[in-house]
């Protein structure tokens, strides 16, 4: 990019960068005590098959005002627009001379695409056009094999990436910007129609804080408290364990650089937890390699043979599902926590997954269409990397063999029942031995517990032993074929 006039403007493009910590595009844009003129472009046919779903536009709009009131106390308001975004951008600089545009790399396909249109149009009318790295550790489409083909396995990707990875620090906030003296038209945040028309996000409005502070908070919280022990309570869906960064880290809020570099000057750095989770950041930017190197894999399967898939769809089962009335309680109350908080613990999105594509054989992409639209760090690489690892069809896919059993991890990473009770209270007085599978408790326990299974409370809609043997031939005679 050859060098912008000092006199003249740049604009900043925010997308899923809405943070001023960390930012190498703000930053560059800022150097020199030039004028920023801050911008974000709501254009949902920008992301092609995959706009943003319901519960991430409820987070948007609360991530946009956050930023917007740290932009304003710097100095220089964000300004919200709609429509194509190489028009808008086109017709800012038009307006108010800027001599570039500086916005943050993406990496998904239509995002790429985007990207491409906006430089071709700025080009054109003579504004520079800049992408900065700062949504990953690194760029994923620089790691290879020694082949010099992608990786499609976490571990030597992992080893492959530490060993690159620069170490840079990350870059400071802006103390000030100097905003632009002229009337530049701006959308309110309500134009964009962000929040659901029906209000069901009380229970999310609880749960989250969006924005940047609220990510600060959510990181000096785990660094505190629970990195240290995250190896051993990650796993423990009842425990405040993991980091619950993953919406603040899609959106921008926070930098993974940044992450990276407080856990690791934390007291816990070097302990076992503290490094597993480093590990997990690590597993965010593998997700990015897989789909920025085989960008199909956003719609279709890595393995592409899996299209083939004899899956047996069924619209009851999958309801059923959704609304989390399958009959097992762990996966229940994963689904019922996904709609009420726009979350769910990772542990959980694993068994509610596998219990999907293995014990219903409904298609990966139903589970991963529901989760884009309820997910609040609904993220198209990541999304895609773990639903097609549950399916046996991805990148370090889990073998077709591996079907977890929603009874035994149940039992395991909640062993008395606190998380099920949390999100299924009509189980709440069944006692612990019976509380991942009440179908055994005695008719007695259940009339005092208050549960009338197939009444307030359904039956199984498959029992666990068939499911699996029907799951276990299917994949078994697809493999051989």
């Amino acid at each position: 990019m050859k060098a912008e006039p000092q006199s003249r403007p740049v604009i900043v493009w925010f997308r899923q960068d809405l943070r001023t910590d960390d930012h190498p595009a703000l930053h560059a844009a800022s150097q020199g005590g030039r004028v920023v003129i801050p911008v974000f472009i709501w254009h949902p046919k920008s992301e092609g098959a995959w706009p943003v779903g319901g519960a991430s536009k409820w987070w948007l709009h609360f991530s946009l005002a956050s930023l917007g009131k740290t932009l304003s106390a710097l100095g220089s308001p964000l300004i919200l627009r709609q429509g194509a975004p190489e028009k808008v951008l086109a017709e800012i600089a038009k307006a108010t001379g800027a001599a570039g545009v500086h916005c943050s790399m993406r990496y998904e396909p239509s995002a790429k695409a985007q990207e491409a249109l906006v430089r071709r149009e700025l080009l054109a009318v003579g504004v520079s056009f800049a992408a900065h790295a700062g949504t990953l550790m690194h760029d994923p489409a620089v790691i290879r094999t020694g082949s010099g083909v992608p990786y499609k396995v976490y571990t030597p990707f992992a080893k492959a990436y530490r060993n690159t990875m620069s170490g840079d620090p990350p870059l400071s906030s802006p103390k000030i910007l100097k905003g632009s003296n002229a009337k530049i038209p701006s959308d309110s945040l309500d134009d964009l129609k962000l929040l659901p028309a029906i209000d069901w996000a009380k229970t999310m409005r609880v749960w989250w804080q969006p924005g940047e502070e609220g990510a600060r908070k959510r990181l000096s919280k785990f660094t505190l408290q629970a990195a240290q022990a995250y190896g051993e309570n990650r796993d423990i869906p009842a425990e405040d364990g993991s980091s619950r960064l993953s919406a603040h880290l899609h959106w921008g809020e926070i930098s993974p650089r940044r992450i990276w570099h407080e856990v690791s000057k934390s007291p816990a750095a070097a302990s076992v937890g503290a490094q597993k989770y480093l590990a997990e950041i690590l597993w965010r930017d593998f997700a990015y390699h897989v789909m920025s190197n085989f960008p199909r894999t956003a719609e279709s399967p890595l393995r592409p043979e899996y299209e083939r898939f004899p899956w047996e769809p069924s619209s009851q089962r999958l309801k059923a599902w959704k609304r989390g009335q399958t009959g097992y309680p762990i996966v229940d109350a994963g689904m019922r926590q996904l709609w009420a908080t726009g979350w769910m613990h990772n542990r959980v999105r694993m068994i509610v997954a596998s219990f999907l594509v293995k014990h219903l054989l409904q298609d990966w992409q139903h589970g991963a269409k529901w989760f884009w639209e309820t997910l609040v760090d609904a993220d198209l690489s990541s999304n895609s990397l773990g639903w097609q690892w549950s399916a046996g069809c991805g990148a370090d896919a889990a073998p077709y063999f591996r079907i977890f059993n929603p009874i035994l991890q149940g039992e395991k990473f909640d062993s008395q029942g606190t998380y099920v009770r949390e999100w299924i209270p009509e189980l709440a007085k069944v006692p612990s031995e019976f509380i991942h599978q009440p179908w055994n408790a005695p008719p007695l326990v259940l009339l005092q517990s208050g549960v009338e299974l197939g009444g307030n409370y359904p039956a199984p809609i498959v029992d666990h032993v068939t499911a699996r043997n029907r799951a276990l031939a299917a994949l078994s005679a697809f493999a051989k074929k």
